[in-house]
């Protein structure tokens, strides 16, 4: 049995499916020879960890109490007396993830980031350093200054993540497969955000702007701030935002976004709607990138295209290429979920296995 030792960053909704999957996945991976050891959990204020990383493990039931406590809003903090862990808290914290790290340094000790905080990558940068594997559902430490993205991938192979494109999508993969064949990618474009692509399908129906926003965010769809999705930071770090910097995170708090600043934009995005079907079209959020351009916004597209199909909160891409030019290879299906995520999350763990004895 290859044990592969796992340590989490990030206890919100994608964190709390990956230890459900993989407690109820224990006889699925025995079956091919791998155990997951988890070893600590941590969150922004706490770190539960076990008392030796190398061989110990927090088992099963203690996993799903951390879900459990989690759900409820608690602070890793009440584990303290369960009596199988150390809890830290404040600023130990980050030393302690660290020491962690070195002591997974000859193991191919997994650091799987959850969260959703750019803050990570200080942390990223230095236990690849170390030797161990990173696994990102995050993307914010992919958009970082190039310095430290350039370390961050430094290691190619210890570096997956598939799972900040498209949820559980193989679009990464496919991308890799083909570039690493000689086959040249000059064209890609199509709904890389799950999320957005439920606002824009579901707001034809004549559902307020506001209202398909929140319920995309107590569907989980959303990152915890779904300004993170509206401005377009899910696609990329730059385009056309669906609201104004004066709603923007540094200066309207959350939940007045929620409550006052959203409805404030549901008649711009209707007249938008409206404009879009006077001309046999439908409104979709797109990302189009070729030799020449990158591009993210809102356009028109044709009702009967493949984008303009889209429900829901499918993600689709079309990828062309030397082999791919008149038929371009088409990856459609679910682009947002917790249980999606997660479970890309996991294909991404166990990856990584064939890196180590």
């Amino acid at each position: 049995m290859k044990n592969l030792p796992v340590f989490l960053m990030g206890c919100g909704g994608v964190g709390r499916q990956l230890l459900q999957h993989i407690v109820s996945c224990r006889s699925l991976h025995a079956k091919q020879g791998v155990h997951l050891r988890v070893v600590g959990v941590c969150d922004s204020k706490s770190l539960v960890v076990v008392a030796d990383v190398l061989i110990a493990e927090l088992d099963d039931s203690f996993l799903l109490e951390v879900c459990r406590v989690k759900s409820n809003g608690s602070s890793l903090q009440t584990l303290a007396n369960s009596g199988v862990c150390q809890v830290f808290s404040g600023p130990e914290v980050i030393g302690k993830v660290i020491d962690i790290g070195l002591l997974g340094k000859s193991t191919g000790l997994a650091f799987v980031d959850c969260s959703a905080s750019a803050e990570t990558i200080g942390v990223l940068n230095q236990v690849v350093d170390f030797g161990c594997c990173v696994v990102l559902a995050n993307k914010k430490p992919l958009t970082v200054p190039m310095e430290d993205y350039d370390k961050l991938v430094s290691r190619p192979r210890r570096l997956r993540h598939e799972s900040t494109v498209g949820a559980g999508l193989p679009v990464i993969a496919s991308l890799n497969r083909i570039i690493s064949s000689g086959d040249p990618v000059y064209r890609i474009i199509g709904s890389l955000s799950g999320t957005l692509g439920y606002v824009m399908s579901e707001v034809e129906y004549g559902r307020p702007f506001s209202q398909v926003v929140n319920a995309a965010k107590s569907l989980g769809y959303t990152e915890p701030d779904p300004r993170d999705d509206l401005g377009g930071m899910d696609v990329a770090r730059k385009i056309e935002s669906l609201y104004p910097e004066e709603m923007g995170p540094d200066v309207m708090p959350l939940e007045d976004f929620l409550v006052n600043g959203l409805p404030l934009l549901d008649q711009k995005i209707e007249d938008r709607i409206k404009q879009a079907s006077a001309n046999g079209n439908v409104l979709r959020y797109v990302c189009l990138i070729d030799d020449a351009r990158c591009e993210v916004g809102i356009q028109e597209v044709s009702k009967d295209s493949a984008l303009g199909r889209l429900r829901g909160s499918d993600n689709v891409v079309e990828i062309y290429s030397r082999c791919y030019e008149k038929q371009p290879l088409v990856i459609q299906g679910a682009g947002a979920g917790n249980d999606t995520t997660a479970a890309g999350v996991l294909a991404d763990i166990l990856d990584i296995q064939d890196l180590f004895p």
